[in-house]
């Protein structure tokens, strides 16, 4: 479901890409606000209500806007992009496990190339036990976007295809994980610990840089 940019969004958007600005000194106002536009589109297109969508617009954007700044800045903390379809199930949980493992040692982002409305239920409840409830609800299925993958050092795919840019200086890799929408119970807990084995060896390749 998608909506249409109503007046009270519009000038929502104009504020917040004016304090976002603020704090994007060497991004120009126009690009932010560009930004900040694109990023409610996206979301909007898969949105399954409006009532959250300039919240989620903020954060997406910030996500964004660091990502664009990161690509043009030297950065020593490494950055993992996973990516998989929905970005409702395997590229979340990767994500929140690295960011975890890592104690603020790596920036994991996560991306989906149709992105879902929302995180699976059951993925969803592991987010809560691994980041706490404030900070996992804070999680949303997010489009892909070419910044993202400037912005890493390595894209970890899941299942998504051929629709990630090859990018040089970009490290990839493909995890053959199943799909958590199409398991439940053990199987479900299987897909965690599948994927908490292979983020603790990438962290370890990570750490060794």
């Amino acid at each position: 479901m998608s909506f249409e940019l109503h007046a009270s969004h519009d000038e929502q958007l104009t504020r917040l890409a004016q304090e976002l600005s603020k704090g994007s000194l060497d991004l120009s106002g126009d690009l932010v606000l560009r930004i900040v536009r694109e990023s409610y589109a996206s979301l909007a297109r898969t949105a399954s209500v409006s009532q959250h969508l300039v919240s989620l617009t903020e954060r997406f954007a910030k996500q964004r806007l660091a990502d664009i700044a990161r690509h043009h800045t030297h950065s020593d903390t490494p950055q993992v992009l996973f990516l998989c379809v929905a970005n409702a199930g395997r590229s979340q949980l990767a994500a929140a496990l690295l960011n975890h493992l890592s104690d603020g040692a790596v920036i994991a982002r996560s991306a989906g190339s149709a992105p879902s409305s929302e995180i699976h239920p059951g993925v969803q409840r592991m987010l809560t036990d691994i980041e706490g409830e404030s900070r996992s609800a804070e999680r949303f299925p997010k489009p892909l976007t070419d910044d993202a993958v400037r912005a890493a050092d390595v894209v970890i795919t899941m299942g998504c295809g051929d629709v990630c840019p090859i990018l040089p200086g970009v490290r990839y890799e493909e995890w053959d994980v199943p799909d958590p929408a199409a398991a439940s119970g053990q199987d479900l807990e299987e897909i965690r610990e599948d994927i908490t084995t292979r983020v603790r060896a990438l962290l370890d390749t990570l750490s060794n840089k």
